[in-house]
Order: structure tokens, then sequence, then C-alpha cells
């Protein structure tokens, strides 16, 4: 049974940013959904959230639709969770893997390419395992647990947990054979990081909150990832979608793909552009293209032959 939506709102996050008051629609025609005073409730990954881009992305679009927004950081994994149980109109997370789950599983509609940045593996400044400089993460996945470094990893099924199963599938090592040196912390990335420059060990993070921290801690980037032409498996694309009304037809399905065509329209992909902390840019914007990618929108390898799809859903 899915719970009463105000009250996990108010459980997990204590609700939102104030909306404003109005009497506007989608366009302005009476024959289109109101939404004026609708609260939208967004789960999100804790790297959008801690970071400070939501509060950039969405003072706007609440004055500009007389709307108010419930984010709710979770790890991609809890978020699509959320969504699953129809406590989420929309998720914006970054695990295309999972991403394509759930859609390919009916929950979610209208998925959108939004941004990207990359993950990069920090340390202290000491770098035991000697991986400082190397182009190859799986090497310096395999160096770390050869020299029993320390290294805390989100153990939280978040986007960035996923991607760093991946690299230790890739690396031939698994998680769950790692001796005491690994620890799962089951916490967001800033608590992680945290936690890394508290013990002086490595962990995986996205660019974003790292550059947001990193003033903070006394950790360097030891392996970059592909936009300082780091390896691409440490690329780390956003993605966000829509819950489908079909499913649970309690979402605000018309306020969410209102907010889907502000983010990723020119006025959002702006803000996320121009976005910055200590004077880094966080995240680059990749909704508009004039050769645009229509991939975006369903499952990858999803294939109307036969009127299915055709992937594995492994993940990417």
């Amino acid at each position: 049974m899915t719970i009463q939506r105000r009250e996990f709102i108010a459980a997990l996050a204590g609700g939102g940013a104030a909306g404003l008051a109005g009497c506007s629609t989608l366009t302005g025609d009476d024959s289109d959904a109101e939404i004026s005073g609708e609260t939208l409730t967004l789960t999100t990954t804790s790297s959008t959230y801690n970071t400070g881009l939501l509060d950039e992305l969405n003072a706007p679009f609440e004055d500009r639709y007389g709307v108010s927004v419930d984010a709710v950081s979770q790890g991609t994994g809890q978020a699509l969770e959320t969504a699953r149980n129809g406590d989420s109109d929309v998720v914006m997370v970054h695990a295309r893997s999972l991403e394509d789950e759930f859609m390919e599983a009916g929950y979610g509609v209208n998925r959108r390419d939004l941004m990207y940045n990359d993950f990069v593996v920090i340390g202290g400044p000491d770098d035991p395992a000697g991986i400082g400089g190397s182009d190859d993460v799986t090497e310096a996945f395999t160096a770390i647990a050869d020299s029993e470094s320390p290294f805390v990893s989100r153990g939280d099924d978040s986007g960035t947990h996923t991607k760093e199963l991946e690299i230790w599938d890739e690396a031939g090592r698994s998680a769950d054979e790692l001796g005491e040196w690994y620890q799962e912390a089951g916490q967001g990335m800033g608590d992680v990081i945290n936690m890394a420059n508290q013990q002086g060990a490595y962990t995986l993070s996205d660019r974003g909150t790292y550059l947001d921290m990193q003033g903070e801690v006394d950790l360097e980037i030891h392996v970059q990832g592909p936009i300082e032409d780091g390896p691409e498996l440490l690329a780390n694309p956003y993605g966000i979608v829509a819950v489908n009304p079909a499913v649970h037809d309690n979402v605000e399905y018309d306020l969410a793909m209102a907010y889907i065509g502000f983010i990723t329209g020119p006025e959002g992909q702006d803000l996320i552009e121009n976005y910055t902390a200590n004077g880094e840019q966080l995240f680059y914007p990749e909704a508009l293209s004039e050769e645009p990618n229509f991939r975006q929108y369903v499952p990858e390898g999803w294939s109307a032959d036969g009127g299915g799809n055709s992937s594995d859903s492994s993940d990417e």
C-alpha cells in the first residue's frame, strides 16, 4: 500500500522550498491542466542536493509556475524505489542501468538526458597504494586492494555505489570478498568524504561533491575522470524520469513534465552550466543538442521489433 505522500516527505525531508500562490497554467490555455499551488515531489541523489544545484534550479521554476518543490535526497536506488511506491512524481538520478530497470518495469516514462560530470578516486596526500596519476581506474582499484589500503564505500545502492561495484567487477574483484580495510558506510557522498578524510582512506566520489567540499578536507584526486582526460569508465551522466501516471494515478504528472521541460530547456541548462563552487563548474548540461539522441527516452538496447525490449538490463 502506498504511504501518505505528505507524511513521507515530512519524515524524510522536512518539506521543501515554499511555493508561491498564483493561478497560472502550463501554457495559459484554459484547456491545459492547472498546476499552480501544487507541490512536486522530487527524489534525487545526494550530489545534486548537497552541492546546492537544486536550490539554483528549483527557485526559478517555483517562481514561474507558482508551485513548490519538495526535494528528497536519497541514493539513486532508494530514490527509484520511492518512485516505484508512488511517493515521488519525478526522479533525478545517475545510474543508467537502474533507470533502465525502472522504465522496463513500467514505472518511469519520458526519460531525458540532463547533465553529466564524472567520478574521481580521491584519498589522502600520502597515497599509500601509489595510484596517483593513474589513467586506469581498474588498475588503481587493484593496487588499493593489493596494498589493503583503507577504502570507504557508499554501500547504499546509490549511483556512485553502483559505479564502484562496476569498477571492482572490471578489476576482477568482488566487494563481498574484500577485507577489513574495505568499509561500507551506508551514507551519502558528503558523509563518506568526511569519513575518508578522517581515516586517510580512498573513496570514489562524483566530481561535483568533491569540488564543493574540497576546501573542507585534506583529500586529493588521485585518478581523474574523463572531464580531465581520465578513463571513460568514470563518466557520470544524470537523467530525469517522470513517474508513470498509468501505474500511480496519484502522481503530479503535469507538474513533473513541466519540471522536466524547464530544467532540460534553455533556462535550466544555462543554470546548470553556470553553477559553480569554489570557482569550479560542477555539472555540464547535456539536454540540448542540434542532433538529439532519441535513445535517451527509452531503456538502452530497447527495440520496437516485436514490441519488446532487447536489452539485458546489465550495468552500463
